[in-house]
């Protein structure tokens, strides 16, 4: 038998609509690591957000890893080394904070455990921060407070909008980031270069797994890339249209334990 690894992104994916992991895929996904295949979780989310499930799932016991801000740093869930770390130019941060204090979006990053927000925080923010159980600290000098190593800005919006603000931003800094939305609402401003699919081919020599044998399964616009570059991409029921477009295959909802036919399908 092959060695595979499964990909896994976290809302809309591992988890189900209330946000829980499902006794049947939990017991799915042990089923396969005792089977001798790895598991990591892929996700937007910074990395104290993803710990809940890193311990649902017992990763630190069978060796799996967590890939936070779409990728921006990979832990080892055994050893809990940052083996991979790209970070984003701090002299971005004024011209982001212009761009969304003129267009009235949220802004924020993160500083170990806490959301940093440049204004009183939107709902979207207020949603993040709640995803991930972590407080939030409004600042009144972002530009000037952010004077550490970040890996990832989010700024919010409401869906309509932050389409057009993630092209103009696109446009703007094409050259020094990359820039994608995760949910309708959330734009992410990643390093140049990082993406889901660029951590996960940098983790594949240490894993000791090929391309073909990856499995990555999500349903956001973030996971696309990871979908794409996989031996099997395997979109989600619930996933946005343009991420079923890039599959090669679907699979149920995550309300309906989707990630539990994956496994039974093609990690037997």
């Amino acid at each position: 038998m092959d060695k595979k690894v499964l990909v896994l992104d976290i809302d809309g994916t591992l988890t189900n609509s209330k946000k829980e992991i499902t006794d049947n895929t939990r017991q799915a996904i042990w089923d396969a690591v005792m089977r001798g295949h790895k598991v990591m979780l892929a996700s937007g989310r910074p990395t104290p957000g993803m710990r809940r499930y890193e311990e649902e799932l017992e990763l630190a016991r069978y060796g799996g890893y967590l890939l936070s801000f779409n990728g921006a740093r990979i832990v080892e869930c055994r050893t809990g080394e940052v083996i991979y770390q790209r970070n984003l130019p701090i002299s971005l941060v004024p011209g982001l904070y212009r761009y969304a204090k003129e267009r009235h979006m949220g802004l924020i990053t993160y500083l170990w455990d806490t959301v940093i927000s440049a204004f009183e925080p939107d709902e979207y923010v207020r949603l993040e921060a709640r995803i991930n159980g972590l407080p939030i600290r409004v600042v009144e000098n972002f530009p000037k407070f952010v004077d550490f190593d970040i890996q990832k800005c989010l700024l919010t919006a409401p869906g309509e909008q932050a389409a057009v603000y993630e092209r103009e931003l696109q446009e703007k800094y094409d050259s020094m980031a990359s820039i994608y939305r995760s949910e309708p609402f959330f734009v992410e401003i990643m390093p140049r270069g990082v993406d889901k699919a660029s951590s996960i081919e940098q983790m594949l020599p240490v894993i000791g797994v090929d391309r073909e044998h990856v499995i990555c399964c999500g349903d956001g616009f973030n996971d696309i890339s990871m979908i794409r570059y996989a031996g099997l991409g395997v979109a989600m029921a619930n996933a946005q249209p343009a991420v079923k477009e890039a599959a090669d295959y679907i699979t149920a909802s995550n309300d309906e334990d989707g990630i539990v036919s994956v496994i039974r399908e093609f990690m037997s």
